[in-house]
């Protein structure tokens, strides 16, 4: 499971994202349709039309990365939301990254200190 500091968010992009984009077109959508700084060093998240095709920028203290992967089989399976993109986990982007629908898992009640 992928495990981030507590400081880290992430934030998919639910609609498609050409994946012929690099680090500043990326970082383009980052701003533009998240609303948010691609220099954060939170990871933004696109993924293709097909959802079989996904690609996450995000900044390393010393320059943009980018990490890709293409599926072979089968699409990813994202949360349905109207906002054009949506706040999830680490443990959350770890389960869509392996291919685990959400929507039918369930969630058991945990402690969470309101803000």
């Amino acid at each position: 499971m992928l495990t981030l500091p507590p400081s880290v968010r992430v934030f998919l992009c639910l609609g498609p994202a050409d994946m012929r984009r690099s680090f500043d077109g990326l970082a383009a959508m980052v701003r533009e349709i998240v609303r948010g700084d691609p220099l954060s060093g939170h990871l933004f998240v696109f993924f293709n039309r097909r959802r079989d095709r996904v690609k996450i920028l995000f900044w390393d203290r010393t320059g943009l990365c980018l990490w890709y992967k293409r599926l072979e089989e089968g699409v990813f399976k994202l949360p349905v939301s109207l906002d054009p993109s949506v706040e999830v986990t680490s443990a959350e982007l770890s389960l869509i990254l392996e291919g685990i629908d959400l929507t039918r898992a369930h969630r058991q009640k945990r402690y969470s200190r309101i803000a």
